[in-house]
């Protein structure tokens, strides 16, 4: 196997590796926001307010192995 057929196969297994990581752990985030919420409705703007932080680094994840495959796809030739 040659390095772009290597490649041609490990961009897309990559991505789908990252975007199912993502979902999981942004299912556990808003998971243990709602049990926050639940147990402390008084709390909820903060609680809020982190889940939406701690979530978009998740996601930012997900965006640089995108952002890799764009960058990557081009040597496959």
């Amino acid at each position: 196997m040659n390095f772009a057929a290597a490649l041609g196969l490990a961009l897309p297994l990559g991505v789908g590796i990252a975007a199912i990581g993502s979902g999981i752990g942004l299912g556990m985030i808003g998971n243990g926001a709602m049990q926050a919420i639940g147990r402390q409705p008084e709390a909820t703007a903060k609680i809020q307010t982190a889940m939406i932080i701690i979530g978009a680094f998740a996601e930012a994840l997900t965006i640089y192995a995108f952002v890799t495959v764009f960058l990557l796809s081009g040597k496959i030739q």
